[in-house]
């Protein structure tokens, strides 16, 4: 799946000389809008709702990667909190927890698109594993929607 906007991944990559793409959860790294794309390492995500954190899921469509917030580009999840729901607060829980288990099941790459953040300053990125987004997993699996452009209800 390409990006939104068409924007082109790059392979970036640690170096010698300190140019920093792999995210790695014992450093912070920047996911600025100089690259076109980073690749995750060997983390755990935990869920963490509500906080910060360096490496864990926020919702079915937020995480925390290597200390930068990530809002998943190309999907709209259910929102946990809160809810407006039983029905949204479900299937959100669900999403949360499919998206932690599909982030550590190993390295993914983070593509940008054609825009660097959102209004509440959350990086925008696609998370892609072997060429498939992972957001379009969640879709497949009934757990997200594609986005649209505008959020709608869940109830």
């Amino acid at each position: 799946m390409s990006a939104p906007g068409g924007s082109a991944s790059t392979s970036v990559r640690n170096d010698a000389l300190g140019a920093v793409a792999a995210i790695e959860p014992t450093r912070s790294t920047s996911l600025s809008s100089e690259a076109g794309s980073a690749t995750s390492g060997h983390e755990t995500f935990s869920i963490c709702h509500t906080g910060g954190g360096t490496n864990c899921v926020v919702d079915g469509d937020t995480a925390w990667v290597g200390g930068e917030k990530i809002r998943i580009a190309d999907i709209d999840a259910p929102e946990t909190h809160p809810p407006r729901c039983d029905h949204e607060s479900e299937l959100g829980n669900a999403a949360t927890a499919r998206l932690a288990a599909l982030m550590n099941l190993g390295p993914f790459e983070i593509r940008m698109i054609d825009r660097d953040t959102d209004r509440y300053g959350r990086k925008l990125r696609i998370l892609v594993r072997k060429g498939r987004s992972i957001g379009d997993q969640l879709v497949q699996e009934g757990l997200a929607r594609t986005w649209e452009g505008r959020r709608r209800p869940w109830c």
